[in-house]
């Protein structure tokens, strides 16, 4: 990355809306098999619930939103990066962000999403267990994964 990156917490007002298409554009990308019409049904919960219940960052890249990841405690609920952004090594950043003073954290990802997996596996989280069906009981695969801050 050549141009400075931000993180900051999110602020409703100006956020919810940019990170609300970030969520949209990079779902349907990494999670085609849910479907567009699903995706854009739940999008409102990522709106009204789920952004604002979490402990959110947004990554900022040029002024502008480039990502974000939620928390809920030590378990990560959401990190998405805009897919024009993607490979800038933004995730990363925002992963070390909340890593920062923690010794373990967790995340579900959905078996189908390779790509998510083998980015969490080069940060160095390891699949704890799976289960077979989403948290709406959809048939879709989710593995849990944990990551263990390197002792010193």
């Amino acid at each position: 990355m050549n141009k400075p990156l931000n993180i900051r917490p999110f602020a409703v007002d100006q956020d919810t809306a940019p990170l609300s298409d970030i969520w949209l554009r990079a779902s349907m990308i990494a999670h085609p098999f849910i479907g567009e019409a699903t995706l854009r049904e739940q999008q409102p919960l990522m709106e009204d619930v789920y952004l604002p219940m979490a402990r959110t960052w947004v990554a900022e890249y040029s002024g502008k939103p480039a990502g974000f990841v939620c928390l809920l405690k030590d378990h990560i609920a959401a990190l998405f990066v805009d897919p024009a952004m993607q490979g800038r090594g933004i995730g990363r950043a925002l992963l070390d962000h909340v890593a920062r003073g923690r010794n373990r954290m967790t995340l579900e990802v959905y078996t189908d999403n390779i790509r998510a997996i083998a980015f969490y596996e080069r940060y160095g989280f390891e699949i704890e267990s799976q289960r077979e069906a989403d948290d709406q009981g959809q048939p879709f695969a989710n593995a849990r994964m944990v990551w263990r801050a390197a002792k010193p």
